[in-house]
């Protein structure tokens, strides 16, 4: 698979009532603004907002006289969320050919696009088949409702199982400096082997959202890179994500500009090998083995 994606990407979680709750026009002039500086490559799901968020993004996509080629767009799908739009009694995962492509055609037109760039799995079910995956996304793929096909937060066993019937070409996993065991369970090495396109959510972990004698040691650590290198601490935690060979792409979630374009920017930091390492160190608390 070409891989077309822009090396950050936009993630859209946030844009709506689950997050920023930003009206059509403020959509529209992000959209642009991300466009603008290079990132082309935005992320949704269909349950982000309560099913809401996507047919938001879609209006403010209509109104932007963007063409649909100039952009990347991602969704997921799996994911029966409880909430006000869908009389759903618990939460609970939905892998069956139908919904699939119900889900699919839904997010096509919520986005107001022809197609999906790619199409993501949200999360495994445990009643996941790969026959059934398969059927769904043989028609999407002949129908060019979907460009291409990947899976989100699924082990390498699972990423396996699905891969025997349909071509994954990317896994959405959580990982970041604080969330790292992807480096040391193999995820990353089976996406490299298998030419999966890593994608990471929340990649800047915990560091700004809990007091913990490990994030101190981070900080303590970040104060000194950021003088050495003239960079912000968020921009750090992207470098050190960026570096790692398998050529993973973070999926930012701030809807502040100056935040979208400094994360663009962490693409051109040359974090020094050393200076990885001793970012992992101080997160761990001890040396590496």
């Amino acid at each position: 698979m070409n891989n077309k994606f822009s090396r950050i990407i936009q993630g859209c979680m946030n844009w709506g009532k689950w997050g920023s709750q930003l009206a059509t026009k403020e959509m529209e002039s992000l959209i642009h603004y991300n466009i603008e500086i290079g990132i082309t490559t935005f992320d949704h799901a269909d349950i982000y907002g309560d099913y809401t968020t996507e047919l938001e993004f879609g209006k403010a996509f209509a109104q932007s006289g963007i063409q649909r080629e100039e952009i990347q767009l991602i969704s997921k799908c799996g994911i029966q969320y409880v909430g006000k739009t869908r009389q759903n009694k618990i939460k609970h995962y939905q892998h069956d050919s139908n919904y699939i492509i119900y889900s699919v055609e839904k997010s096509i037109n919520n986005l107001n696009a022809d197609y999906l760039d790619i199409l993501l799995l949200h999360r495994p079910s445990p009643l996941m088949h790969p026959d059934e995956i398969f059927k769904a996304i043989e028609i999407l793929m002949d129908q060019g409702k979907i460009k291409s096909f990947g899976v989100s937060n699924f082990t390498n066993y699972q990423t396996k199982l699905i891969s025997s019937k349909s071509k994954v070409n990317a896994n959405q996993i959580e990982f970041s400096l604080t969330h790292h065991s992807a480096l040391f369970d193999s995820s990353l090495d089976y996406m490299v082997l298998n030419k999966i396109i890593p994608m990471s959510w929340n990649p800047l972990g915990s560091v700004f959202k809990e007091k913990s004698d490990k994030n101190k040691r981070i900080h303590l650590l970040l104060d000194e890179l950021s003088v050495k290198y003239s960079v912000s601490k968020d921009q750090l935690l992207l470098a050190w994500i960026l570096k790692h060979p398998s050529k993973i792409h973070p999926v930012i979630g701030t809807v502040k500009k100056d935040r979208i374009k400094a994360s663009y920017d962490s693409v051109n930091i040359d974090l020094s090998e050393i200076d990885w390492f001793r970012m992992l160190e101080v997160c761990q608390g001890h040396k590496l083995p």
